[in-house]
Formats: structure tokens, sequence, C-alpha cells
């Protein structure tokens, strides 16, 4: 028996899956969640082979629930989001089912998905695709044990780079993101966040000065007291952001 998780904040949606999947004997439907918060802590607990997945959800979306998962589903994506996205879609999902949709394309998905199992899981480049696709995000989700947490771009003092991870660093502490700086760099505004170092981002308006550390080399103080290197071109794209 195939375990199966609805997760969509349109409970007619919900119910429209439900009734296609009651129609297959070997899926069992262990939860429906209506949010992201809610689907990460069924996932956890069910461990289902397969999720539907509503994208445009409150709270967090569903590409962000993805990424706190340790352990990610197969999926397959039900969705009325923006064309754009389709091509990714097409690469990495499952398959995805665009609303509304009939009885006829949603029994196509499942079976889609029968044939790929086992399947290597590609949600990883599909996130990344879309990353790179998302113009102006403006927040990082965090997984905090049990907890989950929502942080503004605004709250981010700096960046560190961790290898696969980076550290970000807020009023609040010190958190870590399965994120690369390359991501943030793009990401965050230019005007307020630069990379001045290659293990470092920092929020140039909280500069407090730049001491020389050492040949071709600086550190900037930041009013919170924090450190951040600074290194020979980042010290020049410092200066030209901070217009000196």
């Amino acid at each position: 028996m195939m375990k199966v998780i609805i997760i969509d904040d349109e409970p007619l949606a919900r119910s429209i899956v439900r009734e296609y999947l009651e129609q297959h004997q070997d899926i069992n439907i262990v939860a429906e969640c209506g949010d992201g918060f809610e689907g990460v802590k069924a996932i956890t607990q069910h461990e289902p082979d397969l999720i539907f997945l509503d994208i445009q959800m409150p709270k967090i979306n569903g590409f962000e629930m993805l990424e706190l998962l340790d352990k990610r589903p197969s999926v397959i994506f039900t969705t009325a989001f923006d064309e754009y996205a389709i091509k990714a879609f097409d690469i990495h999902a499952v398959d995805y089912l665009l609303k509304p949709f009939n009885k006829e394309r949603f029994d196509k998905a499942l079976e889609r998905w029968r044939a790929m199992q086992p399947a290597a899981d590609k949600t990883p480049e599909l996130l990344n695709t879309i990353d790179e696709q998302e113009q102006h995000p403006q927040r990082v989700v965090i997984k905090l044990n049990n907890k989950i947490k929502i942080i503004p771009f605004a709250d981010i003092i700096f960046i560190e780079a961790a290898e696969d991870y980076v550290f970000i660093h807020t009023t609040e502490g010190r958190f870590m993101k399965h994120k690369t700086m390359t991501f943030f760099e793009h990401a965050l505004d230019k005007n307020i966040y630069v990379r001045c170092h290659r293990s470092f981002i920092v929020n140039v308006q909280l500069i407090n000065r730049l001491e020389v550390y050492e040949k071709d080399s600086h550190v900037a103080i930041l009013t919170t007291g924090a450190k951040v290197q600074v290194s020979k071109s980042g010290y020049q794209r410092l200066k030209s952001v901070l217009g000196v």
C-alpha cells in the first residue's frame, strides 16, 4: 500500500485529489494538510511515498516547504503557478497538474509516478532552477528542530560560507541554511548587501568602519561588534557602494 499526503490550502482542491485517489485501491491517504507547516509535520511523521503539493500557499509556499525536509518523498505538483516555472517542472519534477485538471490528466500523472519507481530525487535540482528564475525573494525559511523560522532579508547582518551551507547572522543569532553564497549574492539587494569576500556577504548599512587587516585585505567592523573579512576585490566593491 502506497502512502500519500495531500497538501493544499484550498479544501475544494484537496477534495478533488482525494476523490481521484479513492479509485486507486493501492493508495492510502495518510494525511491532508492546509499549509506548509502542517505538511512538514505530516511528512516527518508518516514518511509518505508520494505527496500532492500546491505551491502558492499561506505561511510558507510549496518550494519553501520542500527545502525544510530532511527526507523528501516523490512530488506531484498541483498548481496554478505562473507559466515560467512549468519548464522547471518538465525537467525536474515527477509531474505537475495545472489547475483545473480532470481525472484523465490526474491518472496520467499517477501512472507516470508509478513507472518511475524507484526514481532519483530531483527536488534539489528543481529548487535550484526555481531559485534562478525567482527574481525577488524577500525571505529565507529555516528549520530549527521541530520549529520553522522565517528570516526576512532585511534582518540579515552578514552571511558566512560553510562548505555546502551558509550561516545567516541576525540579531537573533546564527542560523544554518543549505543554500549557496551565489544564491544570496544574486537574491539580496546589491545596494545593501555586498560580497566582500569569497566567504562573506555583509550588510553595508551596518558597517561602522573598515580597518587594514594585513597586506591587500581589510576587516569590516559592524555596529553590532561583529568583524567581517574583506578581500582586495571586496574592498573595491564596498568602496563603490559606500561612495568612498
